[in-house]
């Protein structure tokens, strides 16, 4: 007799189940509850011992497990197809906790020249006062492998970049990174959760997000996650703290395998720094990841929409959105991505004027710093999201002072194109 096998659940199933296995066992509740708790009873003084000793099943305080948390971290685990994760009080927490679990002092890390300028405050503020030099590059295959050193411990990108919407050739970079034997990281909070786009099938190894963006969907809560593939061996002369025994005489490796980068971030990000996510915040995250495909499917058809209809306006001197033919990724993206091209666009009106009447005179949209939201956003990255940044490198990211980054909502199509043309006319 032939074995019964059941089939693995797609993205729209899993986005609803993932994670929970089924209504709550103790009341029959279908949502996951929100367990408001700082801290857990425990069974007696031997569970405690092995709670504390990281033996055992549990949950040993609120700053390290909470299983409303742990439901929301294994869906976007689920989605993204890796092994394990953490969640954390912001994408910026995330990034900071990945970053700092993977380098010490006298390493090296290459960036994407596009980077978030939330992590490139990591990068100048962090990393290089504690001795971590790091370099930003073009997100092309030549430019990373220009950059690799002997002490490079990561390669950094965003797989679509902000604001230039530039998407870098992740199986290529992967395939290098893994020759070089250097753990491969994406920024995927443009990829929703995978829904747009899996870095871990293409051989990246660490996934970040910004679970604020399209996780939540509705501006109403910050958050953050990593997802570890499982795939990279980190007992490495170049991670010396993986193999470095604790006081009970284990490492991290020795205690999670595969996933011992998993247990690192979760060890410095929530025991050591507390960048811990609440579970109220998680519910949030939960309730926005139940409508993730609808949503970025709607979002990404009307940037679509919009980004061909601002080609053709004659107040807008450029448009930089992948799905776009004349965009410089197009190509790459339509391999890279899939069920669209993402939901935001950029444009840059024909003076630094133009763009500041812009973002002034919208009425539908809404001019504030978000991306992934239910309603339309604007900003000017040049003066906001990206200030911090030294001229001379937000130039070398093509961000200009008369570059408009827009993020779709779920207006009417209709509704926005006549927003946005009565705010570019002058």
């Amino acid at each position: 007799m032939e074995k019964s096998s059941t089939p693995p659940l797609r993205f729209d199933t899993l986005q609803l189940h993932a994670g929970q296995g089924g209504p709550d066992p103790a009341t029959g509740a279908r949502a996951v509850p929100i367990y408001a708790t700082s801290s857990y009873v425990f069974e007696d003084a031997d569970h405690a011992a092995q709670l504390f000793a990281g033996l055992g099943d549990g949950n040993q305080y609120g700053r390290m497990d909470n299983p409303t948390v742990q439901v929301f971290v294994d869906r976007i685990v689920a989605l993204e197809g890796g092994k394990g994760g953490v969640a954390f009080s912001s994408g910026q927490a995330a990034t900071t906790a990945t970053l700092l679990a993977l380098a010490e002092p006298g390493k090296h890390v290459v960036f994407s020249r596009e980077m978030f300028g939330g992590t490139y405050a990591v990068a100048r503020k962090i990393l290089e006062p504690w001795g971590v030099s790091w370099d930003a590059v073009d997100q092309t295959v030549e430019a990373v492998e220009a950059a690799i050193r002997d002490e490079t411990v990561a390669v950094w990108v965003e797989n679509i970049a902000n604001p230039t919407c530039t998407v870098p050739d992740i199986p290529a970079i992967a395939a290098l990174c893994k020759t070089r034997k250097i753990p491969f990281v994406v920024d995927n909070t443009w990829g929703c959760a995978g829904y747009l786009c899996r870095p871990l099938e293409m051989g990246a190894n660490i996934v970040v997000h910004s679970a604020t963006k399209w996780i939540g969907g509705h501006g109403t809560f910050i958050g953050g996650a990593l997802v570890d593939g499982g795939t990279f061996d980190w007992d490495h002369p170049n991670f010396p703290a993986f193999s470095r025994l604790d006081s009970r005489g284990r490492s991290y490796i020795a205690r999670e395998g595969d996933l011992a980068f998993r247990l690192r971030a979760h060890d410095l990000g929530l025991f050591v720094m507390g960048m811990t996510l609440s579970p109220q915040t998680a519910f949030l995250g939960l309730q926005g990841l139940e409508t993730l495909s609808i949503r970025v499917q709607r979002e990404c058809d009307s940037a679509l929409a919009l980004a061909r209809w601002l080609e053709a306006h004659p107040a807008v001197a450029r448009v930089h959105y992948p799905g776009l033919e004349s965009h410089p990724s197009h190509a790459v993206a339509k391999r890279v991505l899939r069920n669209g091209f993402g939901g935001v666009l950029s444009f840059e009106t024909k003076d630094e004027e133009g763009a500041k009447h812009f973002v002034n005179r919208v009425k539908i949209a809404s001019h504030l710093a978000n991306i992934g939201d239910a309603r339309t956003v604007v900003i000017l990255p040049w003066f906001t999201t990206h200030s911090a940044l030294e001229e001379s490198v937000r130039r070398s990211a093509g961000i200009t002072p008369q570059l408009v980054r827009l993020s779709a909502g779920l207006e009417d199509l209709e509704d926005l194109m006549a927003d946005l043309d009565q705010a570019l006319r002058r």
